[in-house]
């Protein structure tokens, strides 16, 4: 049976985490998200978030993108290949829907692994 948890192993966790797919990214954009990933050494994708406060004023907004799109990667992650993502927000974000976000999501998910294994 397929485990659809979102465990603190499946995050980026600290700078040291997050450093090398800065570093050498793997891009997946869209106007409103950027995808940064990188192949890690784990058995599992993870994914770390930078939701700026620039672009998202309110708390409220920015843990609402977070929420969605952990959500959608915890669903989408037995289809990621071995990958660390660095999911950056930009602005206007916050005025889409959260299907609209998750649409998103999607789209860039797929475009990601043909990139990763293409």
């Amino acid at each position: 049976m397929v485990n659809y948890s979102f465990s603190r192993e499946l995050r980026l966790l600290t700078p040291e985490d997050f450093q090398p797919v800065f570093k050498n990214a793997i891009p997946s954009v869209s106007p409103h998200l950027t995808l940064l990933a990188r192949k890690n050494t784990f058995e599992h994708p993870r994914i770390g978030m930078a939701i700026p406060k620039k672009h998202i004023k309110l708390a409220v907004g920015r843990n609402r993108i977070r929420r969605i799109v952990r959500e959608n990667f915890r669903l989408q992650q037995h289809e990621l290949p071995n990958i660390d993502i660095v999911v950056v927000a930009k602005a206007g974000i916050a005025d889409l829907s959260n299907q609209e976000i998750n649409q998103v999501l999607d789209k860039l998910w797929r475009k990601l692994v043909q990139r990763c294994n293409g």
